[in-house]
């Protein structure tokens, strides 16, 4: 048995849901149409009761925001590759940035899930230090702390130290 609001979700899907991929694919194509779908009927999900009647312009503008929200980000990461490229004397093939991005991924693991965070907040999403400390839930100063210990933490996981090979000692010739 369905409750009245899973009801007027599913109502709203059969009646606007093509409409909302036909927007989707004139904005941004075939490989992004389906998740605005999604995400819109998600924001439509979270927001059933705030709904007009008329719901096709609501759930249009859902998707033009999350469409914008994609191209932001989507922005962003060029940028952040773009500047890490940057850094790099030499021209990376494919494979080697193909690499780098495991390995910076790899090192995003070891992290802790506030570190992680940390780092995200102002590398993949752009906030400032005051916007990602309110995301964060604490003070600037506190997750100025917490992004200088992610970053150390960061760097040393993406650049470990050499370790020494040990001593040995050379054979002896032998004497004859």
């Amino acid at each position: 048995m369905h409750s009245v609001r899973e009801q007027r979700l599913a109502d709203l899907y059969d009646l606007w849901a093509a409409k909302v991929h036909a927007y989707a694919l004139r904005h941004c194509g075939v490989e992004g149409a389906e998740d605005v779908v999604s995400e819109t009927f998600i924001v439509a999900w979270r927001r059933i009761d705030v709904i007009p009647e008329n719901a096709l312009p609501w759930l249009l503008v859902v998707a033009r925001n999350t469409i914008a929200h994609r191209r932001r980000s989507a922005g962003r990461r060029a940028r952040l590759d773009d500047a890490l490229a940057a850094r790099s004397p030499d021209q990376r093939t494919t494979e080697e940035i193909a690499t780098s991005r495991l390995e910076t991924l790899e090192a995003l693991r070891h992290l802790s899930a506030k570190e992680r965070e940390a780092v995200l907040l102002i590398a993949w999403d752009g906030l400032t230090i005051t916007a990602a400390a309110d995301v964060a839930g604490c003070r600037d100063r506190a997750f100025r702390a917490r992004l200088t210990r992610a970053r150390a933490h960061l760097q040393a996981a993406l650049n470990p130290p050499a370790t020494p090979l040990p001593f040995v000692e050379p054979a002896q010739e032998p004497t004859s």
